[in-house]
Protein backbone atom coordinates (compact mmCIF):
# COMPACT_ATOMS: atom_id res chain seq x y z
CA UNK A 1 0.00 0.00 0.00
CA UNK A 2 1.40 3.24 -0.82
CA UNK A 3 2.35 5.75 1.62
CA UNK A 4 0.10 9.00 1.71
CA UNK A 5 1.65 11.87 3.34
CA UNK A 6 0.25 14.58 4.20
CA UNK A 7 1.20 18.30 2.52
CA UNK A 8 0.54 21.60 4.19
CA UNK A 9 0.51 24.45 1.56
CA UNK A 10 1.06 27.60 3.04
CA UNK A 11 -0.86 30.62 2.38
CA UNK A 12 0.59 33.22 -0.15
CA UNK A 13 1.46 36.28 1.37
CA UNK A 14 -0.21 39.56 1.19
CA UNK A 15 0.68 41.41 -1.63
CA UNK A 16 0.68 45.16 -2.14
CA UNK A 17 -2.09 45.25 -4.23
CA UNK A 18 -2.78 49.08 -4.23
CA UNK A 19 0.70 51.82 -4.84
CA UNK A 20 -0.34 55.09 -4.05
CA UNK A 21 -3.22 54.29 -1.84
CA UNK A 22 -3.71 56.47 1.23
CA UNK A 23 -3.45 55.06 4.32
CA UNK A 24 -3.27 56.16 8.41
CA UNK A 25 -1.51 55.32 10.97
CA UNK A 26 -1.65 51.22 11.97
CA UNK A 27 -3.16 50.82 9.34
CA UNK A 28 -1.57 47.19 7.05
CA UNK A 29 0.37 47.71 3.77
CA UNK A 30 1.72 44.51 3.13
CA UNK A 31 2.20 41.04 5.10
CA UNK A 32 4.95 39.69 2.23
CA UNK A 33 8.45 39.12 3.77
CA UNK A 34 10.27 40.37 0.62
CA UNK A 35 9.53 43.78 1.32
CA UNK A 36 11.64 46.45 2.73
CA UNK A 37 10.50 48.87 5.63
CA UNK A 38 11.08 52.85 4.55
CA UNK A 39 10.48 55.85 6.32
CA UNK A 40 6.95 56.30 7.69
CA UNK A 41 6.65 52.25 8.04
CA UNK A 42 7.17 49.70 11.10
CA UNK A 43 7.05 46.18 11.10
CA UNK A 44 4.50 44.35 13.99
CA UNK A 45 4.62 40.85 13.92
CA UNK A 46 4.97 39.91 10.04
CA UNK A 47 2.94 42.45 9.11
CA UNK A 48 4.36 46.07 7.72
CA UNK A 49 2.30 48.94 8.81
CA UNK A 50 1.73 52.53 8.19
CA UNK A 51 3.66 55.07 11.32
CA UNK A 52 1.90 58.57 9.23
CA UNK A 53 -0.89 59.35 7.53
CA UNK A 54 0.38 59.51 3.72
CA UNK A 55 0.11 58.05 0.14
CA UNK A 56 1.84 54.58 -0.01
CA UNK A 57 4.66 54.51 -2.64
CA UNK A 58 7.35 51.74 -3.66
CA UNK A 59 10.73 51.55 -5.24
CA UNK A 60 11.71 47.84 -6.41
CA UNK A 61 11.18 46.06 -2.79
CA UNK A 62 11.49 49.15 -0.59
CA UNK A 63 7.58 50.51 0.50
CA UNK A 64 7.96 54.02 2.37
CA UNK A 65 4.90 56.48 3.18
CA UNK A 66 4.93 59.95 1.95
CA UNK A 67 3.76 61.83 4.93
CA UNK A 68 0.37 64.03 3.61
CA UNK A 69 1.82 66.81 5.78
CA UNK A 70 5.56 67.88 5.51
CA UNK A 71 8.04 70.70 5.11
CA UNK A 72 9.16 70.98 1.54
CA UNK A 73 12.48 69.52 0.65
CA UNK A 74 13.94 71.60 -2.55
CA UNK A 75 15.69 70.23 -5.46
CA UNK A 76 17.65 72.51 -8.04
CA UNK A 77 15.34 73.16 -10.85
CA UNK A 78 12.05 73.86 -8.83
CA UNK A 79 10.12 76.45 -9.39
CA UNK A 80 8.83 77.73 -6.01
CA UNK A 81 6.75 80.71 -4.87
CA UNK A 82 8.11 82.09 -1.41
CA UNK A 83 7.58 85.36 1.33
CA UNK A 84 10.33 87.67 2.10
CA UNK A 85 11.15 87.54 5.25
CA UNK A 86 14.09 89.64 6.15
CA UNK A 87 16.15 91.65 4.10
CA UNK A 88 20.24 91.15 5.05
CA UNK A 89 22.83 92.69 3.72
CA UNK A 90 23.55 90.97 -0.15
CA UNK A 91 20.67 88.72 0.18
CA UNK A 92 17.10 88.21 1.18
CA UNK A 93 15.70 85.66 3.24
CA UNK A 94 12.27 83.90 2.22
CA UNK A 95 9.97 81.39 3.91
CA UNK A 96 9.31 78.76 1.54
CA UNK A 97 7.71 76.24 3.70
CA UNK A 98 11.34 74.39 4.24
CA UNK A 99 13.11 73.65 7.48
CA UNK A 100 15.31 76.59 7.39
CA UNK A 101 14.68 79.86 5.31
CA UNK A 102 15.79 80.13 2.13
CA UNK A 103 18.35 82.63 0.54
CA UNK A 104 18.13 85.36 -2.57
CA UNK A 105 21.46 86.76 -3.37
CA UNK A 106 21.19 90.14 -4.65
CA UNK A 107 23.72 88.89 -7.25
CA UNK A 108 20.82 86.27 -8.77
CA UNK A 109 18.40 88.93 -9.54
CA UNK A 110 17.56 90.92 -12.68
CA UNK A 111 17.96 94.73 -12.17
CA UNK A 112 15.33 97.52 -12.87
CA UNK A 113 15.28 97.23 -16.92
CA UNK A 114 17.27 93.92 -16.94
CA UNK A 115 20.33 96.02 -16.75
CA UNK A 116 23.73 93.86 -16.49
CA UNK A 117 26.13 94.78 -14.45
CA UNK A 118 28.07 94.47 -11.12
CA UNK A 119 26.01 95.16 -8.16
CA UNK A 120 27.51 98.02 -6.51
CA UNK A 121 27.23 99.69 -2.85
CA UNK A 122 24.12 102.18 -4.05
CA UNK A 123 22.28 98.74 -5.30
CA UNK A 124 22.67 96.90 -1.67
CA UNK A 125 21.06 100.73 -0.04
CA UNK A 126 18.13 100.26 -2.25
CA UNK A 127 17.62 96.21 -1.74
CA UNK A 128 14.19 97.50 -0.23
CA UNK A 129 13.33 99.49 -3.64
CA UNK A 130 13.50 95.83 -5.00
CA UNK A 131 12.04 93.76 -2.46
CA UNK A 132 11.37 94.36 0.96
CA UNK A 133 9.55 92.20 4.05
CA UNK A 134 6.10 90.49 3.03
CA UNK A 135 6.57 90.09 -0.74
CA UNK A 136 5.65 87.35 -2.65
CA UNK A 137 8.39 86.20 -4.72
CA UNK A 138 8.36 83.68 -7.69
CA UNK A 139 12.03 82.18 -7.91
CA UNK A 140 13.84 78.63 -8.61
CA UNK A 141 16.14 76.69 -6.57
CA UNK A 142 19.99 77.54 -7.83
CA UNK A 143 21.62 75.05 -5.58
CA UNK A 144 20.98 73.45 -1.80
CA UNK A 145 23.43 74.05 0.55
CA UNK A 146 25.18 71.43 3.22
CA UNK A 147 22.27 72.35 5.97
CA UNK A 148 19.58 72.03 3.38
CA UNK A 149 19.10 75.56 3.12
CA UNK A 150 18.11 76.77 -0.52
CA UNK A 151 19.66 79.61 -3.06
CA UNK A 152 17.05 80.81 -5.18
CA UNK A 153 17.43 82.77 -8.29
CA UNK A 154 15.20 85.17 -10.41
CA UNK A 155 17.37 85.36 -13.11
CA UNK A 156 14.75 84.68 -15.94
CA UNK A 157 12.19 87.37 -16.57
CA UNK A 158 9.48 85.00 -16.05
CA UNK A 159 10.39 85.17 -12.06
CA UNK A 160 10.35 88.26 -9.90
CA UNK A 161 8.17 89.59 -7.32
CA UNK A 162 4.48 88.64 -7.85
CA UNK A 163 1.64 91.60 -7.82
CA UNK A 164 -1.96 91.20 -7.68
CA UNK A 165 -3.52 87.48 -7.91
CA UNK A 166 -4.76 84.24 -5.32
CA UNK A 167 -2.70 82.36 -3.54
CA UNK A 168 -3.57 79.07 -2.90
CA UNK A 169 -1.97 76.71 -0.07
CA UNK A 170 -1.45 73.29 -0.89
CA UNK A 171 0.94 70.54 0.46
CA UNK A 172 3.86 70.00 -1.21
CA UNK A 173 3.08 66.46 -1.84
CA UNK A 174 0.19 67.12 -4.24
CA UNK A 175 2.44 69.33 -6.70
CA UNK A 176 4.52 67.31 -8.71
CA UNK A 177 7.49 67.96 -10.72
CA UNK A 178 7.45 68.98 -14.05
CA UNK A 179 8.88 70.51 -16.76
CA UNK A 180 6.43 73.64 -16.43
CA UNK A 181 5.15 75.14 -13.49
CA UNK A 182 3.66 78.09 -15.65
CA UNK A 183 0.52 78.02 -17.25
CA UNK A 184 -1.33 80.51 -19.08
CA UNK A 185 -4.87 80.12 -19.66
CA UNK A 186 -7.26 81.40 -22.09
CA UNK A 187 -9.50 83.62 -19.78
CA UNK A 188 -6.14 85.70 -19.45
CA UNK A 189 -4.92 84.69 -15.61
CA UNK A 190 -1.47 82.55 -15.43
CA UNK A 191 -0.81 79.86 -13.07
CA UNK A 192 2.43 78.92 -11.24
CA UNK A 193 2.01 75.48 -9.32
CA UNK A 194 5.28 76.05 -7.33
CA UNK A 195 6.54 73.30 -5.68
CA UNK A 196 6.41 74.61 -2.04
CA UNK A 197 3.18 74.74 -0.36
CA UNK A 198 1.84 77.38 -2.49
CA UNK A 199 0.43 78.20 -5.89
CA UNK A 200 -0.35 81.57 -7.23
CA UNK A 201 -2.83 82.95 -9.69
CA UNK A 202 -2.23 86.24 -11.41
CA UNK A 203 -3.56 88.38 -14.25
CA UNK A 204 -1.50 88.11 -17.45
Amino acid sequence: MAEIRRIRIKPPSEKVTEVNRLVTPGDTITSDSDYMRGHGTYFEDTKLLASVAGVVETVNKLIHVNPLKTRYNGEVGDVIIGRIVEVAQNRWKLDTNSRLNSVLMLSSVNLPGGELRRRSAKDELNMRKYLQEGDLVSAEVQSVYGDGSLSLHTRNLKYGKLGQGMLVKVSPMVVKRSKTHMHNLSCGASIISATTDTSGSVPS
